[in-house]
C-alpha cells in the first residue's frame, strides 16, 4: 500500500517549521540596547571590551549597566549585537556586531579554533583570565570587566579598563 504524496501546502509548512527552528536557535537572547560607549564607573555595571583587531577593526569598550545575569546579557546590555550558531544557539558566539561576516563564517556549527570569539574576565586594570565557563553560564559581578577577542584565543589587546 502506498502512502499519499505530500501536498505543496504540507511541504511548505514543514519548510517553514525548519526555518523558524533555525532562527530561534540564533535569536535566544533579547535585542541589545543602545551602546554605552565607555567603561562603567565603580559597581554601576559590567564593563565590556570587544577586540575587533583581527577583523580589521579596533577595540570597543562599553558599559552594561546594572547587574547582568550572564556574559551574553552583559555583551548585549553594553549595546553589542550577538549571533550564535545554528546548532548551538548562543552557547557559541559566532558573530559580534556582524563580524566575522557570513561570507567568512556560516555560523552553522562551532567556529574553528583559529578563528573564534574567546571570552575573558578581569578586574579593572587587572590581567585577563580566559573563561572556564560559557558566556551563557557565567554571572559577571558589577564592577568587573568582560572581554571578547577574535582569533585563536588571545586576550583582548588592551588592559582591562
Amino acid at each position: 500500500m502506498s502512502r499519499p504524496r505530500p501536498t505543496l501546502r504540507t511541504r511548505l509548512a514543514g519548510l517553514l517549521a525548519a526555518v523558524l527552528a533555525a532562527v530561534a536557535l540564533t535569536a535566544v537572547e533579547p535585542a541589545p540596547r543602545a551602546a554605552h560607549a565607555a567603561a562603567c564607573t565603580g559597581t554601576s555595571g559590567v564593563t565590556v571590551v570587544v577586540d575587533f583587531a583581527a577583523l580589521g577593526g579596533g577595540v570597543q569598550v562599553a558599559c552594561a549597566p546594572g547587574d547582568p545575569t550572564t556574559g551574553i546579557a552583559a555583551l548585549q546590555g553594553a549595546g553589542f549585537t550577538v549571533t550564535g550558531t545554528q546548532r548551538w544557539g548562543l552557547a557559541f558566539v559566532c558573530r559580534i556586531n556582524g563580524k566575522p561576516t557570513a561570507a567568512t563564517e556560516a555560523c552553522v556549527n562551532t567556529p574553528p579554533v583559529t578563528a573564534y570569539w574567546s571570552y575573558w574576565h578581569a578586574t579593572p586594570g587587572g590581567a585577563w583570565s580566559y573563561s572556564s565557563s560559557g558566556a551563557n553560564a557565567y554571572n559577571p559581578a558589577p564592577g568587573t570587566v568582560e572581554g571578547w577577542s577574535f582569533g585563536a584565543g588571545a586576550p583582548p589587546s588592551i588592559t582591562a579598563p
